[in-house]
This record gives C-alpha cells, structure tokens and sequence, in this order.
C-alpha cells in the first residue's frame, strides 16, 4: 500500500482499520478511496471516521413526479370500471380520436334491463340511427361512456339505479345500453364564449395549421338564418394573408384553427360578423341586416407558410413547394440554388434558373450573396422552392446597384424566387475525429481573426465561438491534443472578449475573460485538492512529477486578466479592475500594456475620488445651510407667535375695557 493512499484512507475514511497488502483488503481499500474522492467531486467529503458507500437508494433517487396513470388496451370482453359506470368492449374502434363533450355523435344503440327487458325499440331494428350532442343526452351518464368509444366501436354500458325516478326505468334498476358509434362532428368554441361555434364536418389531413403570416386559400359560402345567401366565393376560392383579414373580423381566427383540406360549418354570432350596423349593398355585395346571426360552409384548400427569418419581419420566407427530409442548409454549407430576382414592381434583375444558366454556388454566413438571401436559403431543405422578400436594410440598402440584367435602384426592396437544388452541410463535432476537430477549429479561429481586422467584430465572435463549440472537453482528444485543445479554447475566449469590449458588451466581456483565467479544462476534476488528485492518479494511472502537471490550467492568463480589467473599468468597477492588474502584474511586471491600464485606473480612481469629495461636500455644506436656516426658521416663528400673543392680549384688554 502505497504510503501516500495510506495517508488519505486515514485522513478521510477509517481510521482504526489495520492496512495490509493482502489483495482482498487492498481492493477494498482502492474502492473506499475512490468512493471518497467520488463523494468530494459531488460536495459531499465523508465525515472523519465515517465510510460512506455510495447506495441507489441514497444517491440516485429520481426526483418524485407526477404518477401517470395508465392501462393496457381494453379487450374485448372485457369489463372495466369507468367514471360511474361499467363499460364491456364488444368491438374495437378505428382510429384513436374518440368525441368530446358538445361534439354532435350518430350512434346505434338499445338499452335493456337486467332481466333482459327492452327499453323502447333498438335503433338497429330500425336502420335509423340517433343523432344528439354529447352533454344533452336523455339517458344520463351514458354521454360519459361515449366519450371514451372510437369510430365503428361497439360497447355495453351498465348505468348504476339512481333515486331520481326517470321515467325510461324503476328508481332501483340497473340498465344496460348497447351503443355503437357510427361517427361523430367535431364541434369547437372559437372565442370559448358562444360567440363563433365551427363544426367539423371533414377533417383536415396533417397537423399543420396557418399562422397569421401564413398565405391561404379557401372557399366559403355565407348565409342568413333564412337561408338567403349573401357572400359566396369563386369556384377556385380567394387567397389571402391572414394577418390582412377578410369578409368579417373574426374569420383569420377561425382558419387558424384549421388545417389542410378541412370543411366546416360556422355560426357567427352579430357581434363576431358585421354587429349593429350590417352591411349595405353595393357593386356586388348583398345587403346584411344589423344583428345578423350568420351560417358559413369554409373549406381550407391549402396555404402557403410564411417564414419570418430575421424576426423583424423584413425577410419573409413563402414556401411555394416544401423540401425533401427535415434538415436545412444551416451556416457553413455549400449550397446550390436556382432563383430569379426582381423588384416589386416585377422587372427582373438577375437570373440564374436550371438549364438557361449556370445555377449559384455559396456558403451561407461568408457573405458572399446579401444578407437577406443568406439568412433564408439556409432555412431551406433540398427541393424547396419559396418565394424571399427583402427589405432594403437586408439587401442593398440605400445605393444604386447594377446588375446583370437591370439597375437595382436604392431603397429598393427585392424580390427572389429561390429553388434550392442541393446542399453539402459542414460536419458536425461528432463526426469528426480528435485531430480533425482541431484543424477545424484552428481554421474558424483564423477566419474570425480576419474578419475582426476587417472591423467585422459580430461575426469573428460568431467564428471563435464556432471554434470553440469543436473544442467541447467530452474526453475525446488524448493528453497531448487535449493541452492543444485547450490552449486554442482559452484563445478564442479571450478574442471573443476582445470583440465584446469591441462592441460595447463588456459583462459578455468579463465572463469570457473569467473562463480564460482559472478553470479552462477538466473543470469537475479540478474541484479536487491536490492530495486526492495524486491518490486518484496513484490509484489508476500512475503519479504525475508536478502540482502543476496535475492541474494543468491557466491560473495566471495575463492578457485574460488585463482584457478583463479593461471590461471592468468601463463598468466602472475599479475595485474588481485594480485586483485583476495586480495579479497580471505579478504574473508579468514588466507587462506594458498592464502598466499603461494602471495608470489609467489610478487616474480614474483619483477622478472619481475628486467628484466623490466634492459631492459630499456639497451635501455636508446644504445640511449646514438647511440646520441654520432651520434654526432662523424657528426663531423667527417663535417671534411671531409671541407678537401674536401680545396683540391677542391687547384685543383682549380692549374688550375687557368696553365692557359697560
């Protein structure tokens, strides 16, 4: 047993325990060590004198959350317990929809009682099936069972005796219905008030449904309670953006509730179509009463989604055909699109569409189209088509610019037809290799060092932080690479806290810098003391020569140390800057980028010393002003009551003096 492992059992674990060499008891011992150095790393050292094992029950007990109920598929059969009432599946259901309350369901059913005796006629004897909606059934209870059936479905229902007397049983008999449910209309509250009622009379395919940038096409039909038609749309519908409205206000909201291909039946209360005031005739428009209640057929043919790229509403993306998979372009890919450009007015100014030119060739975020194109074609899949409209701001602002086939003039906002026609993305970090994830990152580094010499500060950020994101510690890269790995981290830290400072974020700055100080690698091992982490290394891999070795970290990154004081100085915190150019200093005492920052704290520090004097003389000087002036105050209110006395006295005196 090495003396050093020896060492720490002691101190840490079992004290009164006799160490050997026997190989049973050093395996123990090893596992009791590890046990110790595991529990430090989670904040919970063992009491001195105390083994800890670590336990399942103890250490890994899932939080406590909410219970799921659940229960396998009912078969038929069987019989189960359902909200008051006994439900038996006789025939599976299509499907996993089941109706909800208010929903409009058609149904077969017959009901009998426990002696076998028929409770009015079945409805199967009679091929005419019910049609009611759920929640104003005159069987009670049984709208309950409903709910849980599926289309086509057949169950057996037995309601328990009640004491109300209903007229269709005995007070104290227990009734079975036989109910098979044939179909049902999806019945929803729009405004959840009564207001706009949309039954669903064919459903919709998928689960997409428009936003209020979305471009839409519908056919409707629009009628009074008498049946009088007022509004009608041509055969091939009307298509519009539903954030522009149309016929009546509540409308966008109702085809927001729909999707693809879905017909329905609407009932617009007055006060959710034209209210008081109607609507007058004119040049193809029907008269519409005031307070008119209106009945409408919608059917959503289809819409075209609208993309907000840039979140300003300046660059709009319409899916004209949607694209192949799930994954789009994204930055750094190299693309191949097809598109034609134009104004608003549609004069074309440049064309690059398949088999009359060459196709246009990039890499999106290298700035090589403009922004507006860039942002959205890496939003695209392959085989997309969209239709992109850019503002002046994302396109080419406020110049003149030639093209090749037109004159772009400035201000103008332009329009592009874009196909994406293939797409190469750039790996991702985990398909690469310890080695490549290096290049990569030395290459982004590189890339962000000449965009910041170009001024371009927001987007060399971007580049070391991509850099980075290929130097994540997950313990792929070996001891060596790890170091380099590491090195070329903390450098693009410190640079994209240069940028920071660049651009005026100077708490982005500090928290950089922090990361590029202390902790750069191995952070949760680094938690350790040094004793454990040479016990740990004793133990399973063999000693390393040097603390610093161990640790293998950065406590002194001077330029770190420097970029930050430089951040905490224009927050104004001279206290944390003079703390970080102390340590630089005695790091490198002959830094002179260090000592020129010092001597502009010391001034910054005299200044504001200066103003602090000065403003708390001024208010020692203005509570002096106001004491003496308070104390005239009350001398020369002290004086004026006394007169006032005197004179009261003499009133008085006079008085007393007239009196007969």
């Amino acid at each position: 047993m090495p003396i050093l492992v020896a060492n720490f059992f002691t101190d840490y674990c079992v004290p009164n325990i006799s160490l050997t060499n026997s190989g049973e008891e050093e395996h123990f011992v090893v596992f009791v060590v590890i046990n110790c150095i595991i529990q430090r790393l989670f904040q919970k050292r063992p009491e001195k004198g105390k083994m800890v094992v670590l336990s399942s029950e103890d250490d890994f007990d899932e939080e406590p959350g909410e219970v799921i109920e659940s229960a396998p598929p009912q078969k038929v059969g069987e019989e189960r317990q359902l909200r008051g009432l006994k439900k038996k599946l006789l025939r599976h259901g299509h499907g996993w929809e089941t109706p909800n309350f208010n929903d409009v369901v058609t149904v077969h059913r017959v009901g009998t009682l426990l002696d076998g005796a028929a409770l009015g006629s079945s409805t199967w004897d009679t091929d005419q099936p019910l049609t009611f909606t759920l929640g104003n059934d005159d069987v009670p209870g049984l709208d309950r069972g409903i709910t849980s059936m599926k289309k086509g479905e057949v169950a057996l229902f037995t309601l328990p005796a009640d004491d109300e007397g209903d007229v269709w049983r005995d007070s104290d008999s227990v009734v079975q219905f036989e109910v098979e449910l044939l179909s049902w209309i999806r019945v929803v509250d729009v405004c959840k008030d009564g207001g706009v009622i949309k039954k669903i009379v064919e459903q919709g395919s998928g689960n997409d449904r428009p936003s209020d940038l979305d471009e839409v096409l519908v056919k409707y039909q629009v009628a009074l309670v008498d049946g009088t038609v007022v509004e009608e749309t041509p055969e091939g519908g009307v298509e519009f953006y539903v954030k522009d409205g149309h016929l009546f206000p509540i409308l966008p909201k109702v085809i927001m509730t729909m999707t693809r291909g879905e017909k329905a039946e609407l009932i617009v209360q007055p006060q959710y179509a034209f209210g008081e005031t109607g609507r007058d005739s004119g040049t193809g428009l029907c008269r519409i009463p005031p307070n008119s209640v209106l009945h409408a057929n919608i059917e959503l043919v289809s819409f075209k989604p609208v993309i907000n790229v840039t979140g300003d509403s300046k660059v709009l993306k319409k899916i004209l055909k949607e694209g192949e998979g799930a994954f789009t372009a994204n930055e750094d890919a190299h693309v191949t699109v097809s598109f034609t450009a134009m104004l608003e007015d549609g004069t074309v100014f440049e064309k690059r569409r398949t088999g009359e030119e060459q196709p246009l060739e990039f890499i999106t975020d290298e700035e090589q189209v403009i922004v507006g194109l860039d942002r959205a074609v890496a939003t695209m899949k392959k085989g997309e088509r969209a239709i992109i409209s850019i503002h002046p701001e994302y396109a080419f602002g406020n110049v003149e610019v030639k093209r090749d086939l037109a004159i772009v003039p400035p201000g103008s906002n332009v329009v592009y037809d874009v196909e994406m026609l293939d797409f190469i993305k750039e790996k991702a970090p985990w398909e690469l290799n310890s080695k490549e994830k290096i290049e990569v990152a030395g290459r982004k580094k590189e890339e962000g060092n000449v965009l910041f010499i170009g001024g371009n500060y927001l987007r060399a950020q971007k580049k070391y932080e991509q850099a980075v994101d290929f130097l994540s510690d997950d313990g792929s890269f070996g001891y060596s690479e790890q170091k380099q790995a590491d090195a070329l981290r903390v450098s693009c830290w410190l640079n994209s806290a240069t940028c920071s400072l660049k651009l005026n974020d100077f708490s982005g700055a500090i928290k950089l810098c922090s990361q590029g100080i202390c902790m750069t690698i191995h952070q949760l091992f680094h938690l350790l003391t040094v004793h454990e982490w040479l016990v740990m290394n004793v133990l399973v891999e063999g000693s390393f020569s040097t603390y610093a070795e161990v640790l293998d970290v950065e406590f002194c990154n001077v330029k770190a140390l420097y970029r930050r004081a430089q951040a905490y100085i224009e927050t104004g915190d001279f206290v944390l800057a003079d703390v970080d150019i102390k340590k630089a200093l005695v790091a490198d005492p002959q830094n002179r980028e260090v000592k020129i920052i010092q001597k502009k704290l010391k001034q910054l520090q005299a200044d504001k010393d200066k103003k602090d004097a000065k403003l708390y003389e001024n208010m020692f000087a203005c509570k002096t002003k106001d004491s003496s002036t308070a104390i005239k105050r009350l001398k020369v209110e002290k004086d004026e009551r006394e007169n006032e006395d005197g004179a009261r006295m003499e009133e008085d005196t006079v008085a007393d003096s007239a009196v007969i």
